[in-house]
Formats: C-alpha cells, sequence, structure tokens
C-alpha cells in the first residue's frame, strides 16, 4: 500500500473514533441517547471525510515529513 493512502486511511480512523469518543461524551454529560445507527453512519461520514482531506491536502500541509 502507499505510504500516502496508508496515512489518510489512519488519519480517517483516527477522525472517526475521536468522533465517537466525543459522542460518548456528550451521550455521558447530558443523558441523551443517540442511536446506534446514527452514531454509525455520521462515524463512517467522518473516516470518509477526514481520509479524502488528508489524502487532497497532504501536499498543502505544512510538516516535517520527508517528500
Amino acid at each position: 500500500m502507499e505510504p500516502r493512502t496508508k496515512s489518510s486511511l489512519l488519519w480517517g480512523v483516527v477522525g472517526g473514533l475521536a468522533f465517537l469518543v466525543l459522542l460518548q461524551g456528550f451521550e455521558l454529560v447530558t443523558g441523551q441517547r443517540v442511536t446506534v445507527a446514527a452514531k454509525a453512519g455520521v462515524a463512517v461520514a467522518v473516516l470518509v471525510g477526514a481520509t479524502a482531506l488528508t489524502y487532497a491536502a497532504r501536499n498543502r500541509l505544512p510538516g516535517n515529513e520527508s517528500p
């Protein structure tokens, strides 16, 4: 797998899991519940969006990665 693709997929997974953690914190604090289908759907959307964004913007973001 190409390193750029692998990196983008990993950032997508991080984004999806971060969303789920924030949602769980929201549920614990407010007492409101969200359906599992809504959680899964939005988490997948965040995963896909974060993956696409990091893949497209990799060359525009400053960083310490070697070319």
